[in-house]
Protein backbone atom coordinates (compact mmCIF):
# COMPACT_ATOMS: atom_id res chain seq x y z
CA UNK A 1 0.00 0.00 0.00
CA UNK A 2 1.23 3.12 -1.06
CA UNK A 3 1.76 6.46 1.17
CA UNK A 4 1.62 10.38 0.69
CA UNK A 5 5.36 9.88 1.18
CA UNK A 6 5.73 8.48 -2.06
CA UNK A 7 4.01 11.99 -3.54
CA UNK A 8 6.39 13.98 -1.38
CA UNK A 9 7.77 15.61 -4.92
CA UNK A 10 3.94 16.68 -6.07
CA UNK A 11 2.65 17.32 -2.56
CA UNK A 12 3.04 20.95 -0.38
CA UNK A 13 2.12 20.93 3.33
CA UNK A 14 -0.31 23.59 4.57
CA UNK A 15 -0.84 25.60 1.35
CA UNK A 16 -3.03 28.84 1.76
CA UNK A 17 -5.99 28.05 -0.73
CA UNK A 18 -7.71 31.87 -0.66
CA UNK A 19 -4.95 33.01 -3.20
CA UNK A 20 -6.51 30.23 -5.67
CA UNK A 21 -9.42 31.22 -5.17
CA UNK A 22 -11.60 34.07 -6.59
CA UNK A 23 -12.83 35.22 -3.75
CA UNK A 24 -10.19 35.37 -1.90
CA UNK A 25 -11.58 33.46 1.06
CA UNK A 26 -10.45 30.66 2.37
CA UNK A 27 -7.93 28.44 4.87
CA UNK A 28 -5.07 26.49 3.97
CA UNK A 29 -4.65 22.65 2.90
CA UNK A 30 -3.26 20.19 4.57
CA UNK A 31 -1.78 19.02 1.51
CA UNK A 32 -1.81 20.74 -1.82
CA UNK A 33 -1.30 17.95 -4.96
CA UNK A 34 0.09 19.33 -7.96
CA UNK A 35 0.22 15.98 -10.08
CA UNK A 36 2.19 15.61 -13.35
CA UNK A 37 0.49 13.15 -14.98
CA UNK A 38 -2.65 11.93 -15.50
CA UNK A 39 -1.31 7.96 -13.75
CA UNK A 40 0.12 10.34 -11.32
CA UNK A 41 -2.93 11.48 -10.47
CA UNK A 42 -4.65 8.42 -10.64
CA UNK A 43 -2.01 6.81 -8.39
CA UNK A 44 -2.42 9.54 -5.74
CA UNK A 45 -6.55 8.83 -5.73
CA UNK A 46 -6.03 5.34 -5.37
CA UNK A 47 -3.55 6.02 -2.49
CA UNK A 48 -5.74 8.38 -0.68
CA UNK A 49 -9.10 6.33 -0.75
CA UNK A 50 -6.95 3.15 0.60
CA UNK A 51 -6.20 5.69 3.73
CA UNK A 52 -9.59 6.65 4.23
CA UNK A 53 -8.00 10.49 3.22
CA UNK A 54 -10.50 12.98 1.78
CA UNK A 55 -9.76 14.72 -2.01
CA UNK A 56 -11.18 17.47 -3.39
CA UNK A 57 -10.01 19.35 -7.01
CA UNK A 58 -9.61 23.05 -7.40
CA UNK A 59 -9.39 24.01 -10.94
CA UNK A 60 -9.67 28.00 -11.72
CA UNK A 61 -10.96 29.08 -8.22
CA UNK A 62 -14.01 31.04 -9.92
CA UNK A 63 -17.49 29.13 -8.46
CA UNK A 64 -16.05 27.94 -4.92
CA UNK A 65 -16.45 29.37 -0.99
CA UNK A 66 -13.64 27.95 1.04
CA UNK A 67 -13.88 27.60 4.71
CA UNK A 68 -12.16 29.66 6.74
CA UNK A 69 -10.76 26.28 8.30
CA UNK A 70 -9.66 25.44 4.73
CA UNK A 71 -9.32 21.44 4.16
CA UNK A 72 -7.97 18.58 6.03
CA UNK A 73 -6.91 16.36 3.45
CA UNK A 74 -5.35 16.70 -0.09
CA UNK A 75 -6.51 19.75 -2.98
CA UNK A 76 -5.15 18.61 -6.35
CA UNK A 77 -5.12 21.25 -9.28
CA UNK A 78 -4.57 20.22 -12.39
CA UNK A 79 -1.84 22.64 -13.34
CA UNK A 80 0.31 20.53 -15.56
CA UNK A 81 0.16 20.78 -19.56
CA UNK A 82 -1.39 17.65 -19.76
CA UNK A 83 -4.65 18.54 -17.94
CA UNK A 84 -4.97 21.78 -20.18
CA UNK A 85 -4.63 20.50 -24.03
CA UNK A 86 -7.36 21.58 -26.30
CA UNK A 87 -7.41 20.20 -29.74
CA UNK A 88 -9.66 20.16 -33.18
CA UNK A 89 -10.09 18.05 -35.31
CA UNK A 90 -13.29 18.46 -37.95
CA UNK A 91 -15.85 20.09 -35.28
CA UNK A 92 -14.96 18.15 -32.84
CA UNK A 93 -13.13 19.75 -29.89
CA UNK A 94 -11.30 17.50 -27.54
CA UNK A 95 -10.48 19.48 -24.20
CA UNK A 96 -8.20 18.11 -20.88
CA UNK A 97 -10.69 18.82 -17.98
CA UNK A 98 -8.17 21.30 -16.81
CA UNK A 99 -8.03 23.74 -19.74
CA UNK A 100 -9.78 27.01 -19.13
CA UNK A 101 -12.65 27.40 -20.54
CA UNK A 102 -11.74 30.75 -21.98
CA UNK A 103 -9.19 28.79 -24.06
CA UNK A 104 -11.58 25.93 -25.42
CA UNK A 105 -13.71 28.57 -26.40
CA UNK A 106 -10.80 30.98 -28.00
CA UNK A 107 -9.58 27.50 -30.07
CA UNK A 108 -13.17 26.77 -31.35
CA UNK A 109 -13.39 30.10 -32.56
CA UNK A 110 -10.30 30.25 -34.30
CA UNK A 111 -11.20 27.51 -35.67
CA UNK A 112 -14.46 28.64 -37.38
CA UNK A 113 -16.63 26.29 -35.02
CA UNK A 114 -19.90 27.92 -33.67
CA UNK A 115 -21.50 27.09 -30.29
CA UNK A 116 -18.78 27.90 -28.00
CA UNK A 117 -19.04 31.50 -28.12
CA UNK A 118 -22.25 31.96 -26.62
CA UNK A 119 -20.64 31.02 -23.59
CA UNK A 120 -17.82 33.72 -23.56
CA UNK A 121 -17.01 35.51 -20.34
CA UNK A 122 -17.73 32.24 -18.30
CA UNK A 123 -14.40 31.93 -15.26
CA UNK A 124 -13.22 28.82 -14.49
CA UNK A 125 -12.12 25.10 -16.28
CA UNK A 126 -13.59 22.61 -18.58
CA UNK A 127 -13.90 20.04 -15.52
CA UNK A 128 -15.97 22.73 -13.41
CA UNK A 129 -18.22 23.91 -16.55
CA UNK A 130 -18.90 20.29 -17.33
CA UNK A 131 -19.83 19.49 -13.69
CA UNK A 132 -21.99 22.27 -13.01
CA UNK A 133 -23.40 22.43 -16.54
CA UNK A 134 -22.13 26.04 -16.69
CA UNK A 135 -23.47 28.52 -19.57
CA UNK A 136 -25.51 31.96 -20.15
CA UNK A 137 -29.00 32.70 -20.91
CA UNK A 138 -28.07 31.61 -24.47
CA UNK A 139 -26.01 28.28 -24.00
CA UNK A 140 -24.91 25.68 -22.04
CA UNK A 141 -22.00 23.65 -21.91
CA UNK A 142 -24.03 20.55 -21.77
CA UNK A 143 -25.39 21.38 -25.06
CA UNK A 144 -22.38 20.29 -26.84
CA UNK A 145 -20.98 17.54 -24.73
CA UNK A 146 -20.72 14.63 -26.32
CA UNK A 147 -18.45 12.21 -24.18
CA UNK A 148 -16.92 13.06 -20.81
CA UNK A 149 -13.62 10.87 -19.48
CA UNK A 150 -13.04 10.77 -15.48
CA UNK A 151 -11.93 9.37 -12.92
CA UNK A 152 -13.69 8.50 -9.75
CA UNK A 153 -13.03 8.83 -5.78
CA UNK A 154 -11.28 5.58 -5.55
CA UNK A 155 -9.39 5.92 -8.53
CA UNK A 156 -10.63 4.24 -11.30
CA UNK A 157 -11.29 5.72 -15.17
CA UNK A 158 -14.26 5.20 -16.66
CA UNK A 159 -15.49 6.90 -19.92
CA UNK A 160 -18.75 8.34 -20.14
CA UNK A 161 -20.57 8.61 -23.62
CA UNK A 162 -23.11 10.74 -24.75
CA UNK A 163 -26.22 8.47 -23.52
CA UNK A 164 -24.85 8.23 -20.11
CA UNK A 165 -24.97 12.20 -19.77
CA UNK A 166 -27.38 13.97 -18.54
CA UNK A 167 -27.21 18.07 -18.14
CA UNK A 168 -29.88 20.49 -16.83
CA UNK A 169 -30.13 23.88 -15.22
CA UNK A 170 -26.53 24.41 -13.57
CA UNK A 171 -26.13 20.47 -12.71
CA UNK A 172 -24.95 17.28 -14.36
CA UNK A 173 -25.08 13.96 -13.96
CA UNK A 174 -21.05 14.25 -14.19
CA UNK A 175 -20.27 13.67 -10.25
CA UNK A 176 -17.02 11.91 -9.88
CA UNK A 177 -14.12 13.26 -8.41
CA UNK A 178 -11.58 14.36 -11.72
CA UNK A 179 -13.07 15.04 -15.48
CA UNK A 180 -9.92 13.94 -17.04
CA UNK A 181 -11.27 14.98 -20.32
CA UNK A 182 -14.08 16.10 -22.96
CA UNK A 183 -15.34 15.89 -26.17
CA UNK A 184 -17.35 18.68 -27.77
CA UNK A 185 -19.34 19.06 -30.85
CA UNK A 186 -20.04 22.57 -32.62
CA UNK A 187 -20.83 23.55 -36.29
CA UNK A 188 -19.02 25.56 -38.85
CA UNK A 189 -19.80 29.08 -39.14
CA UNK A 190 -18.10 32.27 -40.87
CA UNK A 191 -15.30 33.20 -38.34
CA UNK A 192 -16.38 36.49 -38.30
CA UNK A 193 -19.65 36.02 -37.24
CA UNK A 194 -18.66 34.00 -34.82
CA UNK A 195 -16.46 36.26 -33.57
CA UNK A 196 -19.01 39.24 -33.56
CA UNK A 197 -21.67 37.35 -31.43
CA UNK A 198 -18.80 36.65 -28.95
CA UNK A 199 -18.08 41.02 -28.80
CA UNK A 200 -21.97 41.60 -28.11
CA UNK A 201 -21.70 38.45 -25.58
CA UNK A 202 -19.08 40.30 -23.80
CA UNK A 203 -20.16 43.91 -24.17
CA UNK A 204 -23.54 42.71 -22.56
CA UNK A 205 -21.13 41.19 -19.30
CA UNK A 206 -19.09 44.10 -19.10
CA UNK A 207 -22.33 46.40 -19.06
CA UNK A 208 -23.87 44.49 -16.56
CA UNK A 209 -21.54 42.60 -14.15
CA UNK A 210 -18.58 43.47 -11.95
CA UNK A 211 -15.93 42.06 -13.71
CA UNK A 212 -13.22 44.17 -12.22
CA UNK A 213 -14.37 43.33 -8.35
CA UNK A 214 -13.25 40.37 -6.85
CA UNK A 215 -16.16 37.80 -6.91
CA UNK A 216 -17.28 34.34 -7.95
CA UNK A 217 -19.90 34.67 -10.40
CA UNK A 218 -23.78 34.07 -9.85
CA UNK A 219 -24.24 33.35 -6.16
CA UNK A 220 -27.63 31.71 -6.76
CA UNK A 221 -29.52 29.62 -9.28
CA UNK A 222 -32.23 31.22 -10.73
CA UNK A 223 -35.57 29.77 -9.80
CA UNK A 224 -37.57 28.81 -13.03
CA UNK A 225 -38.95 31.52 -14.65
CA UNK A 226 -37.21 34.90 -12.04
CA UNK A 227 -34.07 36.41 -12.13
CA UNK A 228 -32.21 35.63 -8.56
CA UNK A 229 -30.48 39.09 -9.20
CA UNK A 230 -33.97 40.76 -9.40
CA UNK A 231 -34.91 39.08 -6.66
CA UNK A 232 -32.33 40.16 -4.49
CA UNK A 233 -32.20 43.87 -5.66
CA UNK A 234 -35.77 44.23 -5.32
CA UNK A 235 -35.31 42.80 -1.24
CA UNK A 236 -33.36 46.39 -1.08
CA UNK A 237 -30.24 44.17 -0.76
CA UNK A 238 -27.85 45.78 -3.56
CA UNK A 239 -24.85 47.52 -1.15
CA UNK A 240 -25.33 45.46 1.68
CA UNK A 241 -22.10 44.98 3.10
CA UNK A 242 -21.14 42.38 6.23
CA UNK A 243 -17.39 42.18 6.80
CA UNK A 244 -15.57 42.12 3.64
CA UNK A 245 -18.10 41.04 1.67
CA UNK A 246 -20.87 42.82 -0.07
CA UNK A 247 -23.79 42.54 -2.57
CA UNK A 248 -22.53 44.14 -5.81
CA UNK A 249 -24.49 47.19 -6.60
CA UNK A 250 -24.45 46.28 -10.52
CA UNK A 251 -25.72 42.96 -10.27
CA UNK A 252 -27.24 41.53 -7.08
CA UNK A 253 -26.69 38.09 -8.11
CA UNK A 254 -22.71 38.66 -7.73
CA UNK A 255 -20.90 39.00 -3.81
CA UNK A 256 -17.74 41.20 -4.45
CA UNK A 257 -15.18 40.92 -1.30
CA UNK A 258 -12.11 43.08 -0.19
CA UNK A 259 -8.79 42.55 2.21
CA UNK A 260 -9.83 40.86 5.45
CA UNK A 261 -13.04 38.97 4.12
CA UNK A 262 -13.48 35.79 5.73
CA UNK A 263 -15.61 32.91 4.57
CA UNK A 264 -18.45 33.90 7.32
CA UNK A 265 -18.66 37.20 6.13
CA UNK A 266 -19.68 35.65 2.36
CA UNK A 267 -22.36 32.63 4.12
CA UNK A 268 -24.06 35.82 6.27
CA UNK A 269 -24.22 37.62 3.25
CA UNK A 270 -26.02 34.44 1.53
CA UNK A 271 -28.10 33.38 4.29
CA UNK A 272 -29.17 37.55 4.89
CA UNK A 273 -30.17 37.21 1.05
CA UNK A 274 -31.98 33.66 1.32
CA UNK A 275 -33.92 35.14 4.39
CA UNK A 276 -34.97 38.13 3.01
CA UNK A 277 -36.00 36.86 -0.57
CA UNK A 278 -37.59 33.97 1.03
CA UNK A 279 -39.49 36.84 3.31
CA UNK A 280 -40.43 39.19 0.36
CA UNK A 281 -41.37 36.89 -2.07
CA UNK A 282 -41.75 33.22 -0.88
CA UNK A 283 -38.91 32.13 -3.33
CA UNK A 284 -35.99 30.10 -1.74
CA UNK A 285 -33.05 30.77 -3.11
CA UNK A 286 -30.44 27.59 -4.06
CA UNK A 287 -26.76 28.64 -4.22
CA UNK A 288 -24.57 28.05 -7.68
CA UNK A 289 -21.84 28.33 -5.36
CA UNK A 290 -19.86 25.55 -4.40
CA UNK A 291 -18.89 25.52 -0.82
CA UNK A 292 -16.29 23.55 1.03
Amino acid sequence: MSSLEDFSDILKRGEPLAPLTWLKVGGNAAHLAEPQSADQLQSLVQCCSEQSIPVRVLGGGSNILISDDGFDGVVVRLTADVFSAVSVSGTTVTAAGGAALSNVISESVKAGLAGLEQLAGIPGTVGGAIHGNAGTRLADVGNFVTSVSVLTATGERRELAEDALTFSYRTSSVDELVVLSCTLELKEDEPDAITERMRKVWIMKKATQPLSSQSAGCIFKNPRGLSAGDLIEQAGLKGTRIGGAEISDRHANFIVTSDGVTCSDVLQLIEKAKTEVAEHFGVDLETEIEIW
